[in-house]
């Protein structure tokens, strides 16, 4: 059966995502050294005495909401500091020890697609976020960086005797601007390819119901039904929407 419906795999949105990455010597922070290792045998000791220390750690340990203007009135950027090195969604490994934070632009403006490469099913398929499609995106970006790395070189942290990986020595916006094009990446928040909408939005996958146009007894559960990215993380509100559909659908067969 085919069933053509013009806004499938259109209107990708996703957190575009830049990290700063700062080395260090103390061997207290998860990395790869012989005092690392021998701090992580101690660690494994506490954690099997105690169950506390390094090892019960979620890595992403702190956040932040934070207007980028006082103007603004909402977050749009978010932080997440890391107290490891992660580069490359850690596919990108070091040696010694560090510390990370991630910013993102809360509500992009930018919009990808996904779709196929060919009519083979195996054929891995074709996504394209567009990040930075729109300017307002990665102008926002770059305040983001700004601030998150004001706050890296707060008195605190020079105790670390911290040192910054890619960025060092990049004061001016059009350094900053070529690192972020380079390495910003998807922080694994996309939406909206199979969009809800109204009756007449000609672009809309599912309607209200959840319920795929011109079909019957087809949902959509997941978050390629939001219109538009939330303001955060995306979780919590893709169990939501798993509650409701199923509430929805019990209604729709009792």
């Amino acid at each position: 059966m085919l069933h053509e419906l013009p806004g499938v795999g259109q209107n990708l949105q996703d957190h575009v995502d830049f990290i700063l990455l700062y080395k260090t010597d103390d061997p207290t922070l998860p990395g790869v050294s012989l005092r690392g290792l021998a701090h992580l045998l101690r660690e494994i000791g506490r954690w099997r005495r105690e169950r506390r220390g390094m090892l019960t750690t979620n890595f992403a340990e702190a956040g932040a909401f934070l207007r980028s203007d006082p103007s603004q009135p909402r977050p749009d950027l978010q932080l997440h500091f890391v107290n490891a090195l992660v580069d490359d969604h850690a596919r990108k490994t070091h040696l010694g020890h560090g510390y990370s934070l991630h910013t993102c632009v809360l509500r992009p403006k930018s919009r990808g697609s996904v779709g196929l490469k060919g009519a083979d099913p195996l054929l891995p398929p074709r996504i394209d976020p567009q990040f930075f499609s729109h300017p307002d995106d990665i102008d926002l970006l770059l305040k983001g960086v700004k601030l998150a790395r004001r706050i890296m070189e707060a008195t605190p942290f020079q105790a670390l005797n911290p040192r910054e990986l890619y960025t060092a020595g990049i004061t001016d916006d059009a350094g900053l601007l070529e690192q972020i094009r380079r390495r910003a990446d998807t922080i694994y928040h996309p939406v909206g390819t199979c969009r809800m909408g109204a009756a007449d939005d000609a672009q809309a996958v599912v309607d209200p119901q959840l319920r795929l146009r011109g079909m019957e007894g087809l949902w959509v559960v997941d978050a390629s039904v939001m219109p538009s990215l939330i303001g955060g993380n995306t979780n919590a509100p893709t169990i939501m929407i798993a509650e409701k559909a199923a509430d929805l659908i019990r209604s729709a067969v009792a």
